[in-house]
């Protein structure tokens, strides 16, 4: 008998949804509408691959009531057929768990804290004072300065920085390459001369964060920058000093935040993305890619756009061209309008 993932039957008792088909029907893993094995669990969301399903060899499609009458499978019918996949995913496919122990390779200060259910792995360094709470995972080559604190099920998978004084919540997973707490880009002008302003902040990283790979999240200068919970950051996204990102806000990736900006909750922020300092966006607020934020967005729920479509390389620079026009454009259309208004007068 197949012991292994999961049936169906469990799988809806678990998450919802309703089942058509076999209740003891196992499945292992998970696959796209094209590749699925009988063992599989598939998924259609996105109209693109309606014409798939008909020919999927899946063991069991999620999807919606709309789809039922084209799947020649066992379905679990649902509202959301991509959130319920990523629940049921991490059902039948779990990440390993922690093997709690300390390589041999890793350089712990004496006076770290670490839960006896905390994994350490090699070449590692710990800074004193550390603290690293159950079920932490902490990959190979990371380094913890004085003073971090990591907080339960915590996963930092390989090579991730957090400078002295950091603390991240419980259930963060920060990819490779993370830096969390460098220095923010603090000068000062001193006639033909830059100063550094220091850096005296930190940074907090609140519960369920998940940071992608070579993101840089800057300490304060003077006040901390936080992440508040549930957030989720993309690869190679430059946080600034003392920014503030507001609970459950996802931003894609290469997008910056300048200096001591405000993000509110539940934000969508697209990849590319340029964010001016000293700014507020308000909460549940969409931004679409390629866009420069440069003042203040204060009504929550809108959406926002600031890139040119990509055009034909010669109209796109006759476009280009007639943009620094625009100015003097306007002045004369404002003198025609004044001067019409003077004649009807």
């Amino acid at each position: 008998m197949n012991t292994k993932g999961i049936s169906l039957g469990d799988l809806v008792d678990r998450l919802g949804g309703e089942l058509r088909g076999e209740r003891e029907t196992r499945v292992e893993t998970v696959g796209t509408l094209a590749s699925a094995g009988a063992h599989s669990l598939s998924f259609l969301s996105n109209p693109h691959y309606r014409p798939q399903l008909a020919s999927t060899g899946a063991g069991c499609v999620v999807l919606t009531a709309s789809d039922i009458e084209q799947c020649p499978v066992a379905a679990i019918v649902v509202e959301n057929p991509y959130l319920y996949y990523a629940r049921a995913a991490a059902v039948i496919v779990p990440p390993p768990a922690v093997a709690p122990g300390l390589h041999p390779s890793a350089v712990v200060d004496a006076s770290a804290h670490i839960d006896a259910s905390a994994w350490i792995g090699p070449q590692t360094v710990v800074g004193a004072a550390a603290e690293i709470g159950p079920g932490a995972s902490i990959g190979p080559g990371c380094v913890l300065g004085d003073g971090v604190r990591i907080g339960a099920n915590s996963r930092l998978s390989a090579n991730v920085t957090v400078i002295a004084g950091a603390r991240i919540g419980s259930r963060c997973l920060l990819h490779p390459g993370v830096v969390i707490g460098g220095d923010g880009f603090g000068i000062a002008r001193d006639r033909e001369r830059w100063i550094k302003v220091p850096q005296l902040g930190s940074v907090e990283i609140r519960d369920d964060v998940e940071i992608g790979a070579n993101t840089a999240i800057d300490r304060g200068a003077i006040e901390d920058t936080v992440i508040e919970e549930g957030v989720k950051l993309d690869n190679l996204i430059q946080v600034g000093h003392n920014v503030r990102i507001g609970a459950h806000t996802v931003i894609a990736g290469c997008t910056g935040i300048s200096g001591s900006t405000r993000i509110g909750a539940r934000c969508m922020i697209a990849g590319q993305v340029g964010i001016a300092g000293h700014l507020s966006i308000a909460d549940d607020t969409l931004i679409t890619g390629k866009s420069m934020v440069s003042h203040t967005i204060s009504e929550p729920g809108g959406q926002y756009s600031g890139a040119l479509p990509m055009d034909e390389s010669r109209k796109w620079r006759r476009n280009s061209a007639r943009f620094r026009s625009l100015d003097e454009l306007a002045r004369r259309v404002a003198q025609l309008e004044r001067q019409s208004k003077d004649k009807d007068t």
